[in-house]
């Protein structure tokens, strides 16, 4: 290795963190992106037959990013679920609120990705760029600034043996329990959300339609998210939020052909019927949810994106969405910086990335704590309420036209490749 190994050093291979190598190598910068995971297998076959379990509900300002990188042509080739409604109701009341992206003039709410999918495509992407290298199987295990660099200690799985790369500038990408976060010292808030999420794979008897299903339930809500299956809109995937106790018997019972006909049923009830009978086609892991803030996204030469710099409850379905604006507006900081002249580390800059991200995910890290306590009450005056302002709110198209815009991406200080 040389004494420099590029212009920034990014932790975390991930959606968000290939982004932003992505973003920053289209630049012209020269990146180090590192993974502790193996790469996707079989990626000419992703796409094909059953839906893989993990998904995202991309929203349409991250689908123009994805789209002024190259990606979302690839996406598209293999399969994309567009949805052009949403309905959201109260499994303990009347009230429910429903939304339309035509409302708007828009031809989708957003687009259902199989996240397997779009890692594939960022990967393929990558590939193309000879200033970005990816590496899997090296894991992170020391980090100090030094002489104004960060000073990267690696575990090469694949050479076994120790290794030192440095850079100007390094990102944490890796994920909720960021390791580089932990090695920088930065503080995290978490809060246990006393829940956990349970995922899994359905056929409909009766297709969804293009609309997205959430309705919430005495222990949580649970998300049934419209899928397109070889032409056909009888497949959904599956979040459903609930107490650990409930969600480790669901995995246990899609443990078997007889167990997976009871989870069916359990949807079939818990969604009212809305789809007919709801069959379990693939297992139904669960993992606990936990919100957490970093105590600041910055540091010396060092900037947090995506789950290291926060991570929230999924009934929003905005993580990755979170995320990738996160990406976008560091690189922007950062891209405009240097054809400045200026420093990209410079703390003024990175502090301005700061201030156009952290204030917006604070707000959607509290909105979600907001519905978890408001729908997860049991008091009768409280369960009253909700169910007047969602029939309330279905009737305020003022109000409604501005949710829709929130649920497209379209609020705040849009970096410019994602505005509309």
């Amino acid at each position: 290795m040389s004494d420099n190994d590029g212009d920034v050093i990014i932790v975390g291979a991930g959606m968000v963190g290939a982004s932003l190598a992505l973003l920053l190598g289209e630049a012209g910068w020269s990146v180090e992106l590192l993974d502790a995971g193996e790469p996707v297998a079989d990626i000419d076959t992703l796409g094909e037959g059953a839906p893989s379990l993990r998904v995202s509900a991309l929203t349409a300002a991250s689908r123009r990013l994805l789209g002024s990188l190259g990606v979302w042509p690839s996406l598209e080739s293999r399969r994309v679920s567009p949805y052009q409604g949403m309905a959201v109701w109260d499994a303990e009341g009347s009230g429910e609120i429903r939304f339309d992206a035509g409302t708007v003039g828009e031809s989708a709410l957003g687009h259902i990705v199989e996240n397997e999918l779009l890692q594939a495509a960022l990967t393929r992407r990558l590939e193309a760029l000879p200033n970005v290298r990816l590496r899997h199987g090296v894991r992170l295990v020391g980090y100090r600034r030094e002489a104004g660099e960060a000073v990267v200690g690696l575990d090469n799985a694949t050479e076994r043996r120790p290794e030192t790369i440095r850079a100007p500038l390094i990102v944490g990408a890796d994920g909720g329990r960021s390791p580089l976060r932990s090695l920088a010292g930065i503080p995290v808030c978490e809060t246990q959300t006393g829940q956990a999420a349970m995922v899994t794979s359905v056929r409909t008897e009766h297709g969804h339609g293009g609309i997205a299903r959430q309705v919430f339930l005495a222990t949580g809500p649970l998300a049934f998210l419209p899928l397109m299956i070889d032409g056909r809109d009888d497949h959904c995937s599956i979040v459903w939020s609930t107490t650990p106790e409930a969600a480790s018997r669901m995995t246990s019972l899609a443990g078997d052909e007889a167990g997976r006909a009871d989870l069916g049923h359990m949807l079939t009830r818990a969604i009212g019927e809305r789809l007919g009978r709801v069959d379990v086609i693939d297992a139904a892991p669960h993992f606990p949810i936990a919100q957490r803030h970093a105590g600041r996204y910055v540091d010396d030469g060092l900037a947090l994106v995506g789950d290291a710099a926060h991570s929230l409850h999924p009934l929003a379905g905005q993580g990755v969405n979170l995320g990738l604006m996160d990406a976008a507006v560091l690189a922007e900081e950062w891209i405009r910086a240097k054809q400045r002249g200026a420093e990209p580390g410079d703390p003024r800059i990175m502090a301005r990335y700061e201030r156009r991200r952290r204030s917006e995910n604070a707000a959607m890290l509290a909105a979600m704590q907001g519905f978890q306590r408001l729908f997860g009450s049991r008091q009768p005056a409280l369960r009253l309420a909700r169910n007047w302002g969602l029939a309330g709110l279905d009737r305020l198209s003022p109000v409604k036209r501005l949710l829709i815009r929130q649920a497209l991406g379209e609020y705040g200080d849009l970096p410019a490749r994602c505005r509309a």
